[in-house]
């Protein structure tokens, strides 16, 4: 697939695609609270495209791994709706995701001129999501995750065979298939392994060193690896915000392995690391 078709137009994946997050909560895991305020936000907002976002995915509900706490619709509007419309102002030619997996926040963030619909339930956790992605012909990211939003980034669900990459398939699929009877354009589908979500380290291991079998269903493929709990096991980093080397490591690798789409805290070092990684990589094509 040559372009992510989203409400707005389209966004071409002839190079790597970097999607910059904007948590507008009090409790997200990495960055929690530090953009809270719709002002402190949009300053964020200023800075991700400054350092090479392609897209802004706002969200206003945290699935951090410890205690996330679920907030209603009326309350995840309140935080994300100035924000999306802020950022629309400031900067009309961005690309906004909004991060939710409430239809009913789909739809009024759509409405504030939000492209994309980022549900990390995969339209698991509400039946009218997919209509309200269809009927707008939003973009939509579909995230492989089990459980519900407050214990869906821990272990509760971690149970798999000898086959991960399988299992996750087997549940990731079937909801890109509803999706497209529902109305969603193929080409406006993106997947999303849920590294960390419902997953142990070796799970999220597995996730990325066997994306090309991902890659293989002809979805772009998203991952959000960023400052996550198995790169800190593995750098042995405890800070999140420690692990940005750790993340680049991932990120690049899974752009060698087909993946196009990469949401990250850390715009500046994944724009630069990927543009070069990708430089090399079609070099090495052409050559």
């Amino acid at each position: 697939m040559t372009a992510w078709v989203h409400a707005r137009g389209a966004i071409p994946l002839d190079r790597p695609v970097v999607m910059g997050i904007l948590n507008v909560t009090p409790d997200s895991f990495s960055d929690g609270g530090r953009f809270f305020s719709a002002d402190d936000a949009l300053a964020r907002a200023e800075s991700l495209v400054a350092e090479g976002a392609d897209i802004i995915d706002v969200g206003g509900e945290s699935t951090r791994p410890q205690g996330a706490t679920p907030v209603d619709a009326a309350e995840e509007a309140r935080r994300v709706l100035p924000v999306i419309a802020g950022v629309r102002r400031r900067f009309p030619e961005m690309v906004v995701s909004v991060d939710t997996v409430k239809a009913e926040v789909a739809e009024r963030a759509l409405a504030e001129g939000a492209a994309i619909v980022n549900d990390v339930s995969a339209f698991r956790l509400d039946e009218r999501m997919a209509a309200v992605c269809a009927q707008s012909r939003a973009g939509v990211v579909l995230m492989h995750s089990r459980g519900g939003v407050s214990d869906m980034a821990t272990f509760d669900h971690a149970s798999y065979g000898d086959d991960v990459v399988g299992e996750m398939l087997g549940e990731l699929l079937p909801r890109a298939a509803a999706a497209e009877r529902a109305g969603i354009r193929r080409e406006s589908i993106v997947l999303d392994p849920g590294v960390g979500f419902s997953k142990r380290s070796e799970h999220s291991l597995a996730m990325l060193a066997e994306l090309p079998r991902i890659v293989d269903t002809d979805y772009p493929v998203l991952v959000g690896v960023s400052r996550k709990r198995f790169l800190g096991e593995i750098a042995g980093v405890r800070d999140p915000a420690q692990r940005v080397h750790a993340t680049t490591g991932a990120n690049v690798m899974a752009l060698a392995l087909g993946a196009r789409i990469f949401r990250v805290h850390d715009v500046a070092a994944a724009r630069q690391s990927l543009d070069v990684a990708w430089t090399i990589l079609q070099h090495e094509q052409n050559g």
